[in-house]
Parts: C-alpha cells; sequence; structure tokens
C-alpha cells in the first residue's frame, strides 16, 4: 500500500514504535501507520517534529520526506541512500551515459509530456490545442525549445478565463500546482532511487541548486495529471482560494486514482516505478528508450 502523508495545517510531532510510525496532530490522539505502507511524508506546516528514527525507518522502508516552503514549493527532500542491489552498477552506467543517450531520451521525454498536455486540454477544454501536433517537431535534445513554446499555448487553454500565469511563487491556483507537483516529485523521487539510479545526475536539467536534476526531468510528462485535477477543482472553487485542507485532500484522492495507459488501469506509483527502471536499463545498454506513459483518461 502507498500512502501520502500531508502535514499542513496544525502542529505535529511524529516518532516511531515497534515499527509504526506513531502521529500526533496538535492536541489530538497518536495515529499510527505501517512504516512500509508510507510512499511519502509531505510537511509545509514551520511546528513539525520528529526523532532520527523516523527518517530512518522512512529511508529502510523506501520513503521520501518531502519539506516544503508556506508556497508549497519542495525546499528539500531525503530520499533512500540506497534501494538496489545493482546500485553502484548502475550510478556508474547513468554516468557514463553519452550526450546523444541522453538528448534523445530528453526527447523523447518532451514530446510525451506535450502529448499528455494535449491529453489534458481535450480532456477540460474539448480540444488539444495544437499541442499533438507540436510534439512531433520536438528534436534530440529540443534545441528549438518547443517544451516552452508548447508551455504558453497550454497555460492559456487551459485556465482561458482567468488570464492565469504560471508563477511558482504565487498564491491561488499556482499554489495547488506546486502541491501536487511536490508529490509528484516524491512518488519519482522514490522511483528513481529504487531503481538504483543517482537522482542527482539528470538528462537535461542541470540547476546547481536542485539536487534531484533526474528526478526533475522524469517527471514532467506526468505533470498533466496534477494539472487536470487543479482544473476540476478551479471549475468548484474558483482561481483564488489559499491551499488547504480541503484542497489538499482532493488533489491526493484525484492522484491516488488509477489512470488508463495502453488500455489498462495503471497507478502513479508503478509507473514511477516502471519509468525509472527502464531508464536504467537504457543506462545499461539493455534497451534504447525508456517507458513514459501516455495517458488516456482517469479510471478511478
Amino acid at each position: 500500500m502507498n500512502r501520502i502523508l500531508d502535514i499542513g495545517e496544525q502542529p505535529a510531532r511524529l516518532n516511531v514504535e515497534n515499527g509504526l510510525l506513531r502521529v500526533r496532530i496538535g492536541n489530538g490522539a497518536d495515529i499510527s501507520i505501517p512504516l512500509p505502507e508510507i510512499a511519502a511524508i509531505v510537511v509545509s506546516h514551520h511546528q513539525v517534529s520528529f526523532s532520527h528514527a523516523v527518517l530512518a525507518g522512512l529511508a529502510t522502508n523506501g520513503g521520501a520526506y518531502v519539506a516544503c516552503d508556506e508556497r508549497h514549493m519542495p525546499v528539500g527532500m531525503m530520499l533512500p541512500l540506497s534501494g538496489n542491489t545493482v546500485q553502484t552498477e548502475r550510478i556508474a552506467a547513468q554516468a557514463r551515459a553519452s550526450l546523444p543517450t541522453k538528448k534523445q531520451t530528453w526527447k523523447h521525454v518532451v514530446r510525451m509530456k506535450l502529448r499528455n498536455q494535449a491529453w489534458a486540454l481535450s480532456l477540460t477544454t474539448g480540444h488539444n490545442h495544437g499541442l499533438e501536433a507540436m510534439s512531433g517537431e520536438v528534436r534530440s535534445g529540443d534545441p528549438d525549445n518547443i517544451e516552452g513554446k508548447a508551455a504558453r499555448k497550454y497555460w492559456r487553454a487551459l485556465f482561458a478565463s482567468g488570464g492565469f500565469t504560471r508563477d511558482p511563487q504565487a498564491k491561488g491556483v499556482n499554489g495547488w500546482l506546486n502541491y501536487g507537483y511536490a508529490v509528484v516529485r516524491a512518488i519519482m523521487g522514490r522511483a528513481v532511487c529504487a531503481a538504483g539510479l543517482h537522482p542527482s545526475l539528470g538528462l537535461h536539467h542541470h540547476n546547481r541548486y536542485d539536487a534531484f536534476c533526474l528526478v526533475s526531468d522524469l517527471m514532467e510528462p506526468y505533470r498533466p495529471l496534477v494539472d487536470i485535477g487543479v482544473a476540476g477543482l478551479v471549475v468548484e472553487h474558483g482561481m483564488d482560494r489559499d491551499l488547504d485542507k480541503e484542497l489538499k485532500r482532493a488533489l491526493l484522492t484525484h492522484l491516488n486514482q488509477d489512470v488508463l495507459v495502453d488500455g489498462q488501469r495503471r497507478e502513479l506509483f508503478s509507473l514511477a516505478a516502471r519509468t525509472a527502471q527502464t531508464l536504467a536499463d537504457v543506462f545499461l545498454g539493455k534497451r534504447t528508450r525508456a517507458f513514459l506513459p501516455r495517458f488516456e483518461g482517469m479510471a478511478g
């Protein structure tokens, strides 16, 4: 079982007892959760305390700990140090990966991101606004920045009535998106480490302030899953409401739905794991292309 634990509304204390994570929210009673069931803990409240055993137990069981700021932007993430018995071999192969291999993989990432954005627009607006066609224009390494050009069309179409601009520092809908992406980032980070890859050795992202460049790369085609969930909430609540407990619960419920890929129901966790595992195979020379999902619908 994969559970995302969000702590953002009230102070909390976390500790471990007999293999259980014990959480006390505010002055309430303790909640106990088996550590192997926890995929990630996402924390944005500034008054959360925890023991060393919490981080050690979480990492031992393959979970991630994500610290977010008041805008729900991840400012730190702890991932398992060793998630695969052949990690050394895989990281070595990852570090040796040729530039053409990384550029071709990035082309595949961008193409699938645009195709999934086209799907999201078709689902929410009834039209893909040309993004499907733009995906075919992406070349190795995306030297023409088709990704950026598509993004401008995408955000205008997705939130056409609100004059929306994607700004990670802003509140309202931007905060909702930040939160959803933080959850996906944690899931992908967990998958990358479980596949024996190093999260800092990216394909395209090389931000000196981003210790998880590969995670940032691989989550790109998954972002539209968050976007359609947020678009649905906008219809119900408008665009200016600050992120609260109700909205967080709705986004987590949305991301826990199965997704249709290749005509079959798949959960986000298993898709992310397959993406990371097949990328490891690319680095090892066992295959030429990593698996990236093309979404066909929500199967919740």
